[in-house]
């Protein structure tokens, strides 16, 4: 099969004829037909990631087709569309996994960093970590909500009932996000790289209530903020712009380091938190719900041989809503 291969000796794929992968038992096979280029990609081949697993094929925005299921295989078949995301094995006996909280897992693996990924016309998974898709979506469409979207529905968990949620960086994440938000009745503030008019226009016509740029005060107190720029700095401006009480969520799995910041801003029992990974039961909420309020992504298809060129306009902010890579 083809496959975009990152080898750690800088950020460029090469693109490879690679053997296929034969199902092993409680995996599946899979014929890929979409997948999303996340940040988190970026991150690895960036090498702000450590320790990848090389040489490694990555990606874990993954919709395809399963073409053969392994030993013990039991609730997907063959002909089923399926998705794959980040979290891609756990070990099933550690603390945080008997207690629910396998995100946290001490021993995972996770698609497209420790286990190949889906920049590849075919990928096995652990079926236990493979979500059932509708036969009848649209690979491209859907991609992105492997991993952009499960994350961002995470974080809007760690929001509570936040009324008034503020998104910092309006990408992949945050257009799905703010869906899901004003459908639920929040009012979404909306704060974006300073003069990007595009990604500002594109908050408004998802029914942001207020758009601004990064470095911008909100006209009231936020309840919660959520920050998917990997920018640490964005981090105290987001303390500063939630009530007391408020809580500042980070979705990201890397950003920049976080400067000082006085204690009176912190005050008044506001949080910082961060959001690790995603579970199966995100899953089994968040794409009915992703559903029932009418998701609509917007993507911007790329061959699988143009990999390099996605994650590089990803890089520079040259993108509206997500990049989609399709065999």
């Amino acid at each position: 099969m083809r496959a975009m291969v990152f080898h750690g000796d800088g950020p460029r794929l090469s693109e490879e004829e690679v053997d296929l992968p034969p199902p092993g038992p409680g995996q599946v096979f899979i014929w890929v037909e979409a997948c999303g280029v996340c940040r988190t990609d970026l991150h690895v081949v960036d090498g702000e990631l450590p320790e990848p697993a090389l040489p490694l094929i990555p990606g874990h925005e993954i919709v395809g087709r399963i073409e053969a299921v392994g030993d013990g295989v039991e609730r997907l078949e063959v002909g089923q569309r399926v998705g794959v995301p980040w979290l891609g094995h756990t070990c099933g006996a550690c603390p945080y996994c008997q207690a629910g909280r396998e995100n946290l897992c001490d021993a995972p693996g996770f698609t497209g960093y420790t286990l190949n990924g889906g920049y590849a016309e075919a990928c096995v998974a652990d079926a236990r970590y493979v979500f059932a898709l509708a036969d009848d979506s649209d690979p491209v469409a859907i991609a992105p909500l492997l991993c952009a979207g499960l994350i961002g529905y995470r974080c809007l968990r760690k929001a509570g009932n936040a009324k008034r949620i503020g998104f910092y960086g309006f990408g992949a994440a945050a257009h799905i996000l703010a869906q899901i938000a004003v459908y639920q009745e929040r009012e979404v503030f909306a704060f974006t790289r300073p003069g990007d008019t595009a990604a500002q226009d594109f908050a408004r016509n998802l029914g942001a209530v207020w758009v601004g740029n990064s470095d911008e005060v909100a006209p009231v107190p936020l309840d919660a903020a959520i920050i998917f720029a990997p920018v640490g700095t964005l981090v105290p401006a987001a303390l500063r712009a939630v009530k007391k009480g408020g809580r500042v969520i980070c979705g990201g799995i890397h950003m920049s380091d976080i400067p000082s910041f006085p204690y009176a801003d912190l005050w008044y029992e506001r949080q910082i938190v961060s959001v690790a990974n995603l579970t199966r039961q995100d899953g089994e909420e968040f794409f009915p719900l992703a559903a029932e309020a009418g998701v609509k992504t917007e993507t911007v298809p790329y061959p699988l041989d143009r990999a390099n060129e996605a994650l590089d306009d990803l890089r520079h902010g040259r993108l509206q809503g997500a990049a989609v890579l399709v065999p």
